[in-house]
Formats: structure tokens, sequence, C-alpha cells
């Protein structure tokens, strides 16, 4: 795999903002808190594009309030909080990007930047640049990416903090699995059923189950 050398600034801290019980974080990753010098592994390289005010302000796949002036950015399937070094290989320009949203799905992106880090690397008038992308941050070996252009899904049908309530459901639906995942300080048992490659077919199965009287909903997989 190709590397990337590169020198981090010195470091600032991020602000936090929080108000009615939403979290507004992260506005300023240009230079997140990184080892003065580190080999990147390069993960992907494609087009990428960038989106502004039709979201600012709604609300992005971890909740939180998406900032378009921010630096962060949208991927498919790399874990939330992944901190991507992306390289405009028209001008040499780079902006160190934190994943906190889903996309983009127009087919050949692999990824969209806030206008923010867009503006950083001279984008915003082309509206897209051919990049590389480094992982600075992230672990990848550990995750259940096993295409990181391909996301996956399931179908949830319930989610419990006592696994044996969990354990009951997951045993009136046959072929349903049980994920324990951790979110901060909680722990939560999760009763999942299928995994696919295409929503589509997650969305068919969802339908099967709720004729069957069991209610779910599709949702990726986070890695």
């Amino acid at each position: 795999m190709k590397s990337f050398t590169f020198i981090i600034l010195p470091l600032f801290v991020a602000i936090l903002v929080t108000g009615c019980g939403i979290t507004k974080r992260g506005t300023d990753l240009s230079k997140p808190e990184l080892p003065v010098s580190e080999e990147a592994p390069l993960i992907e390289e494609g087009i990428a594009s960038w989106y502004g005010p039709n979201f600012d302000g709604k609300l992005t796949a971890t909740g939180e309030i998406y900032d378009m002036n921010g630096i962060t950015a949208a991927h498919r399937t790399l874990p939330f909080e992944s901190i991507l070094l992306v390289e405009n290989l028209e001008n040499g320009k780079t902006v160190q990007v934190r994943i906190n949203d889903r996309g983009p799905y127009a087919k050949d992106r692999i990824i969209d930047l806030s206008k923010g880090a867009a503006e950083k690397i001279d984008m915003i008038g082309p509206g897209t640049a051919p990049v590389k992308l480094y992982l600075l941050k992230g672990d990848l070996e550990n995750s259940r990416i096993t295409d990181i252009k391909v996301p996956t899904y399931t179908v949830q049908l319930g989610s419990y903090q006592d696994r044996s309530e969990a354990e009951k459901h997951m045993d009136r639906v046959g072929g349903s699995r049980i994920e324990i995942i951790e979110n901060g300080a909680q722990t939560f048992y999760r009763v999942y059923f299928g995994t696919y490659t295409d929503p589509a077919k997650a969305k068919v199965q969802m339908e099967q189950l709720k004729d069957q009287g069991f209610d779910g909903f599709v949702k990726q997989i986070e890695n």
C-alpha cells in the first residue's frame, strides 16, 4: 500500500458547542490532534465533491448538526470519527477532515467534503476534483469493512440495554442475531436480521418481516 509522509502543524483544541441536546462539534479540524510526523496509508483514489447550503443546519448521520463551513466530510463506509488527509491531485493542496456523515450517493464520487474543507483545496468553483485519501486516524483492520466502496445494510428489529430482553426478541425471529454496540459508557444489544449490499433487498426483507408481525427498519451497518 502506498503511503504519504506529512508534517502536522501545531495542535489546536476543537471547540465544542452544545445546545438543545444536540452536539455541534469538530468545526475546525484543519489541525487535528495527531503526532508531529506520521506515515499515512493511501486508502482510496477517485473523485471528490462537496455539499453545502441545502444541508447546512441539518442532522448528519452521527446526529451532529451539519456546519457547511466546518472541516468535515461524508464517506460511504469509513468509521465515524476517522480523520483523513485529502489531497487535491490537480493542485497538490491538502486538508484534514473528520468523517461525520454518510455519502456521497453519486456513483462516481468517493467522498463529499464540507464547503469549508472544499475551500481549503480550491474545489468550490469546479465542484469536483480528483483526490487521494490518506488515513490519519482510524482503525480499518478491526472494522467490519470488506470493501471500502460498498456499504452494507441490515434490518434492525430491536435495541436493548438488557441482554436477556434482546435474546427473547431474537428467539422469536428465526435467523436473527444480536450484535453488541458500545456507545460511550452505554452498551446496547441490538437484534439484526440479514446482511445486504443492496438496500432495496434489505427493504424487501423488512416488509416480509412486517408481514410476519415483526417491526423493523433498514439501517447501514456501522463499522
